[in-house]
């Protein structure tokens, strides 16, 4: 408990960056709206929602998270994101394997990273001009630049694909940190460690960035 509790405030502050972007997508996600308009029209909204919650939902965490859970349905695509995480193990998963750790990956996610919403200080938002239309018409890129209160600019890329019409998050870049690879060779060496257990891996998955290595940065490749 303890364990799970520490790394809950490492992965803190990248979680608020992480669903400060997604809750700004959730608002309007069925809106046929291009993705960056989508995340711009959205972030003043946000901000009404979280003034003054603060210390309500960090009182209140159980009823934080069921609200990410409910905001997160409708704009990331788990399903995606899960198989891309599991990478080259996918294919030898059991469709069974593969819905557990869809459910797990999204149950820790929303464990951990809420917490951030409440911890996290930010001074201001933006959504950056988009300048790139992307390679292909059905995927599209998001810049953003969440500012904290001491000044300090993380810069933010979502990555959007479209299914069945609607615009869906599939990948998140912070401060040069590629979630999406971070989490794959996660659990690659989650399985490497477990004798390729996949069970195994999915019974102890717990996504980790450190707050050092999301202030430190790195390349998005």
């Amino acid at each position: 408990m303890i364990a799970k509790q520490v790394q809950c405030l490492r992965a803190s502050r990248l979680g608020a960056l992480l669903l400060i972007g997604l809750w700004c997508v959730t608002l309007t996600a069925q809106a046929q709206q291009a993705p960056q308009q989508l995340i711009e029209d959205n972030v003043a909204a946000l901000m009404q929602k979280l003034e003054g919650r603060k210390d309500y939902y960090a009182a209140h965490e159980d009823e934080l998270e069921s609200l990410v859970d409910e905001s997160l349905d409708d704009v990331a695509d788990f399903r995606y994101i899960g198989a891309s995480v599991m990478g080259r193990y996918f294919r030898n998963a059991t469709p069974e394997q593969r819905s557990r750790f869809v459910e797990t990956f999204r149950d820790t996610l929303i464990e951990t990273y809420a917490r951030g919403l409440v911890t996290f200080d930010y001074r201001e938002i933006r959504v950056l001009d988009d300048d790139d239309a992307g390679r292909y018409e059905d995927q599209a890129s998001v810049d953003m630049e969440v500012v904290s209160t001491n000044g300090e600019v993380y810069p933010v890329v979502y990555t959007l694909h479209q299914r069945d019409g609607e615009w869906r998050v599939i990948n998140v870049i912070v401060n040069g940190i590629n979630l999406g690879l971070t989490f794959r060779n996660q659990f690659d060496q989650a399985m490497r460690d477990n004798n390729r257990d996949i069970d195994a891996v999915i019974d102890g998955w717990a996504p980790e960035v450190a707050t050092d290595e999301l202030e430190q940065g790195g390349s998005d490749q």
